[in-house]
């Protein structure tokens, strides 16, 4: 069956500019408002049920810390228990569903997200989150507009994955299953649209899924929730099951029906996650599919016909949108001698121009980072940094939580290539200069053997064999590799985003790779003429 054209083909959603004086930013200040006044109460779905569990935690603006958004209800081990039987009640139905049901379930789904619900979305992850107008558009709207409609595609593609070749007589041809049980996925705070993928990929080639979002964004999780629902999700296909992670995993991972994890996240929550899975891999009744994405120490090097403009812009971008709180945010940059000075003061003279404070003023190009937690985190990596004798503080490095939690941008330069905030990652508004002084080989290979991710990076030359160099000596540092470009803001159906070494699976999100994770294909031969006899011809008498 050809499958391909059955739909409209996937494109990608343009982005809003939300122009001064446009009818789009003033729609949006006005949503804006009304959830900012509106405090909302937050339950479980397991089953399509609202669940209100009575153990409560507070959502509050990251940039303002006293003002609450919500209160959310925290699943504990009955409610855990409940939506693993919801979804395996729920799997019966839905794996055997037809895929243009689906399909139109996803595809409504971004029809309601970039359309009815676009400021919703967008003001829901501002005020949640902590994102800028731009940020939260190209990400919680347009990114994950992507995701549902571009998966679509993806399903007809692999659908389409036949054998090459039936003799006379025979038919051969290749179901793909949904995996037998359900999928948990643990979602990150800093993408909406990553979290919305999570669930939905696995729930669209079938499968039913446990949804955990992240604490600090489960605001705009829950929203996107409610459009699921609308877009005609059957109950239970996706259960909502917000909660402390300590609580929900064991209870998951422990379940012999455990058939994925889609996760991202940190590396040594994922490195917990699946040493668990392999002490509990006798228990299940298949081999459950990991996939997951945890993060990077994300590079430019900059080799010495580089365009400085391009790179300082790059850095500015790469580092310092939404704080850095990008899992291939720039945070390590190799410069050589002979640009070092220039791009330096290029880099702060921008550094200067930066305003930050709260996302309801569209002039900031920069917020707060997610909580308290992270807040302290960065904070103490600025305090180690100002008391380091082998660095030195160029711009920024000073905090403020008296509102909300505001870090400067901030530029360290350092002598040492394996100083801290070099290797390790920050997860905030921190980049890091090492100056090299002539061997832009020894410089890609320094920067491939420092750090143990391989999520994004970058080169920025004119020259075409440096080029050609830094492309082969970096082959594994950098699942998705940027030439000339910022290492951030990868685009569904464009770049597939993943890395590998301590960054993950590289199964890549917004590919076919990922969606083929989450089938199990089923060989079929059909012989429409038997042998009716067991000899072969070896075996007559002459």
């Amino acid at each position: 069956m050809n499958y391909r054209g059955t739909v409209p083909k996937a494109v990608n959603e343009p982005p809003l500019q939300y122009e001064p004086g446009s009818v789009k930013r003033m729609e949006l200040k006005e949503r804006l408002k009304e959830l900012r006044t509106q405090e909302i109460e937050i339950p479980l779905i397991i089953g399509g049920r609202e669940v209100r569990t009575g153990q409560t935690a507070q959502v509050v603006m990251p940039h303002n810390h006293g003002h609450v958004l919500a209160t959310c209800h925290q699943a504990g081990e009955e409610e855990i228990r409940e939506a693993v039987a919801a979804s395996l009640e729920a799997w019966h139905e839905w794996s055997r569903t037809d895929w243009e049901t689906r399909v139109a379930v996803m595809k409504k789904a971004a029809h309601l997200l970039s359309g009815r619900f676009r400021t919703t979305m967008n003001a829901a992850t501002m005020l949640g989150t902590g994102k800028s107008v731009y940020q939260a558009e190209i990400e919680a709207v347009c990114e994950l507009t992507d995701f549902l409609n571009f998966n679509c595609e993806y399903l007809y593609h692999i659908y389409g994955e036949q054998p090459l070749y039936s003799p006379a007589g025979i038919w051969n041809r290749l179901e793909h299953r949904p995996l037998e049980g359900f999928v948990f996925a643990a979602t990150p705070f800093n993408f909406v649209a990553i979290s919305g993928n999570l669930p939905t990929s696995p729930a669209l080639m079938g499968n039913v899924a446990l949804w955990k979002p992240a604490s600090s964004a489960v605001y705009p999780a829950f929203h996107f929730y409610r459009i699921l629902q609308m877009a005609g999700l059957p109950d239970g296909v996706i259960n909502f099951i917000p909660g402390p992670g300590s609580q929900i995993g064991p209870v998951v991972l422990n379940n012999e029906n455990l058939a994925g994890v889609h996760f991202t996240g940190s590396a040594s929550t994922f490195q917990h996650v699946w040493r668990s899975v392999g002490q509990n891999i006798d228990k299940y009744r298949n081999y459950p599919r990991i996939v997951g994405e945890t993060g990077g120490k994300d590079f430019i090097v900059v080799h010495e016909s580089a365009s400085v403009e391009a790179t300082v812009a790059a850095i500015v971008r790469g580092a310092f949108e939404y704080q850095g709180q990008k899992c291939s945010a720039v945070s390590r940059v190799y410069l050589p001698r002979v640009l070092f000075e220039e791009i330096r003061d290029k880099t702060l003279e921008e550094v200067k121009t930066i305003k930050m404070g709260d996302v309801e003023d569209f002039s900031n190009f920069m917020n707060s980072v997610i909580d308290r937690a992270a807040f302290d985190k960065i904070k103490g990596y600025l305090d180690f940094a100002k008391e380091a004798p082998d660095a030195q503080i160029l711009a920024g490095g000073e905090t403020d939580d008296s509102l909300g939690y505001f870090i400067e941008p901030t530029v360290i330069v350092t002598d040492n290539p394996y100083f801290k905030t070099m290797k390790e990652e920050i997860f905030g508004p921190v980049v890091t200069f090492y100056v090299y002084e002539t061997d832009f080989e020894e410089a890609l290979s320094l920067c491939d053997r420092t750090s143990p991710y391989g999520l994004t990076g970058a080169v920025f030359a004119r020259d075409r064999q440096a080029i050609a160099r830094a492309t082969e000596i970096l082959t594994y540092a950098a699942g998705n590799f940027y030439i000339n470009d910022k290492p951030t803001a990868s685009v569904v159906g464009q770049q597939p985003f993943g890395g590998a070494r301590a960054s993950g699976t590289n199964d890549k999100a917004g590919s076919p790779f990922n969606l083929m994770r989450w089938v199990s294909p089923r060989s079929i031969k059909e012989n429409f003429d038997p042998p009716r006899d067991y000899r072969y011809p070896f075996l007559k008498e002459p």
